[in-house]
């Protein structure tokens, strides 16, 4: 979810659910030892547990050093990315390509394991190009497993590396969920965690009859408040209870006190499009949050959004 799961929008999050998993952007091991990143690697430890923060390399040295920084800032899990299609990934060698080479794979989760002890989790794909057969998975899932690695995300369509965009990716190979069921009975010691197509907590409540968790990704981001009863649920406790209106009322202060602080209105406000998702004037509320940021007025208009959800 590059450009997108970032502190802002775990922030708005924590507004919405209290319970859930919450992940970070990838952020690439050459990014951090070169200190390009340090804004992506920043998350609010008062609010955001628990939170995962996403890697992507393929150089067990780099990825060890990478994983004592990100355990010392307090992350509860760091997730190792072998599902990202894109060809810029490709071209650091890491992503969905390393899943034709897992003993490489087995090679960096181990290295990780050696100098943290907060868990290391793996995401990958089905499997690659041509290869969307279980024997595949099964085989790769067998070379990369430890007695240390226990979550295991799965997304249940295959990557193709050449010739088609990360978003064709996402919506044109076809969904096998059959695939990532199996692995609850071929591996019982992992837990397996479903990716891939699911829209609701409905749907994820059906899934969860054969794996172990669900992780959701585009479908929230669009639409935040499919989560909002996620708490009761998914996790049997009580929902924070928080309607739109409150949500986005405390978010829009949160923008206003970030853009004191020089985080543009470009950064923080995109994650509140899907807000008022379905509702009627929802083309208006997009409307007038994209002329708050190019105009960078919220503290004019932020009545007027409120008004709208």
């Amino acid at each position: 979810m590059m450009q997108c799961t970032d502190i802002h929008d775990r922030y708005l999050f924590r507004l919405i659910t209290k319970k859930a998993f919450l992940y970070t952007e990838m952020v690439t091991t050459g990014a951090i030892i070169h200190g390009r990143c340090f804004n992506q690697l920043n998350f609010n430890n008062e609010i955001e547990h628990p939170v995962a923060i996403q890697l992507g390399g393929s150089d067990p040295n780099d990825l060890s050093e990478c994983a004592k920084i990100c355990a010392e800032l307090g992350y509860d899990e760091i997730n190792l990315n072998v599902g990202c299609p894109s060809e810029r990934v490709q071209k650091g060698s890491f992503g969905a390509c390393l899943m034709e080479d897992p003993e490489l794979v087995n090679d960096c989760i181990q290295a990780m394991q050696e100098v943290v002890s907060i868990p290391i989790t793996v995401k990958c794909r089905i499997g690659i190009n041509e290869r969307d057969d279980i024997d595949f998975l099964n085989h790769f899932v067998s070379k990369i497993y430890n007695p240390n690695l226990k979550t295991l995300i799965v997304h249940a369509r295959v990557a193709i590396l050449k010739g088609l965009t990360p978003r064709q990716n996402r919506q044109v190979p076809p969904l096998k969920y059959e695939n990532v069921y199996q692995l609850v009975d071929e591996f019982p010691d992992l837990e397996i965690i479903l990716n891939g197509g699911i829209r609701d907590i409905d749907e994820s409540i059906k899934h969860l009859k054969k794996v172990h968790g669900v992780m959701l990704g585009r479908s929230p981001y669009d639409n935040p408040m499919i989560v909002s009863n996620v708490d009761s649920k998914i996790f049997n406790e009580s929902d924070i209870g928080n309607d739109r209106k409150t949500i986005l009322k405390q978010y829009l202060d949160y923008c206003i006190d970030q853009a004191h602080e020089g985080q543009p209105y470009s950064r923080t406000l995109k994650h509140v499009f899907g807000l008022n998702r379905g509702l009627k004037n929802a083309k208006s509320f997009r409307s007038l949050i994209l002329r708050t940021i190019q105009e960078k007025n919220l503290e004019i208009t932020k009545d007027e959004l409120i008004s709208m959800v």
